[in-house]
């Protein structure tokens, strides 16, 4: 048979399907049971005979969504938060690992393209930060506090407004992926350039070390989530750019309920960097090594948990969809 004709004729059972793992309304165990049992016979036929072909990368999917439904509806004595944040919260992030790596790939190029400018002309730190901060800078270098901006307000004070912020900057880089990504990606390249800019005129100033052990306490989670949310907003987009087999709306919708998950993920990342940034950072000149084991410890997590841990859930997940259990 061919894949087209083996397509059309089960097109209808595979769309009841998709459409009953869509509703709202709760499925029993037995129907989930009967989904899996006819997608797998079918995923195995296609894998068979038709490999690489887009009808197995669509039944994968399907399959991959109603195994995730059996396991959602088997009772655990584990909380609805740890369950999120153990399994769906990284499911997500390998879900949109290419979105995520694009939206890390503008910002890094940003980064470059603000020190390469600041390297080329030297007024360039004026023109992104301002002069007023830009002033405040060099008065704090001459004062011998380089960092002293991060002891302009009371650490509680500042522990809001920090976390406060970058919510609000996360969530605009994730709403603007409505525009088709484009929007997305201008404030994730602004970000960007400020961020190099920032790093390059302190080098200007012989102060590279200071600042980036300074900076990277706090920054190296505040970034990341940044850079996150710009891949939930780039898979907000694309969604709509770029549906594949589903309707661009229901392709939408699909995408809208997970981008909003991947920023509830990213609160935890929030709360703590505003926390590091307002009650840590402005002491990290005292001791490096704190500030070097933070940094390190945040950058192993960041690792772990965003890249690792997703990859070997989606391969145990692999490996259960194949041997049936």
């Amino acid at each position: 048979m061919r894949e087209i004709s083996f397509f059309n004729k089960n097109e209808k059972k595979w769309g009841e399907i998709d459409r009953n793992l869509s509703a709202s309304a709760s499925i029993s165990a037995d129907e989930l049971s009967e989904f899996y049992i006819r997608v797998t016979d079918d995923l195995a036929f296609v894998q068979t005979n038709y490999p690489g072909s887009k009808t197995e990368s669509y039944l994968n999917l399907l399959a991959t969504r109603v195994h995730q439904r059996i396991y959602k509806n088997k009772k655990s004595s584990q909380s609805r938060i740890l369950l999120f944040f153990k399994n769906e919260f990284p499911m997500i992030i390998y879900k949109h690992r290419k979105s995520l790596f694009a939206s890390l790939a503008v910002f890094m190029l940003a980064c470059l393209i603000g020190a390469f400018s600041t390297h080329i002309d030297e007024k360039f730190p004026r023109l992104i930060m301002g002069d007023q901060y830009v002033d405040m800078t060099i008065e704090n270098i001459e004062n011998g506090n380089p960092m002293g901006v991060y002891e302009s307000m009371d650490p509680v004070s500042m522990f809001f407004y920090i976390t406060f912020n970058n919510v609000r900057v996360s969530f605009l880089v994730f709403a603007a992926g409505i525009f088709f990504s484009v929007l997305t990606g201008f404030l994730l390249f602004k970000n960007g350039v400020m961020l190099g800019c920032f790093q390059y005129f302190f080098y200007t100033k012989k102060l590279l070390y200071i600042s980036a052990l300074t900076i990277w306490v706090h920054g190296t989670l505040e970034i990341a989530s940044i850079v996150i949310a710009g891949g939930a907003g780039m898979a907000l987009g694309n969604s709509i750019m770029f549906p594949g087999t589903y309707s661009r709306l229901y392709s939408f919708q699909t995408a809208a309920k997970e981008s909003v998950k991947i920023i509830a993920g990213l609160v935890p990342l929030f709360i703590i960097a505003g926390f590091l940034e307002g009650f840590v950072t402005r002491c990290s000149n005292v001791s490096t090594v704190p500030a070097i084991f933070i940094i390190i410890f945040s950058l192993a997590f960041l690792f772990f948990y965003f890249i690792y841990y997703p990859y070997k859930l989606h391969l145990n997940e692999q490996n259960q969809l194949q041997t049936g259990t």
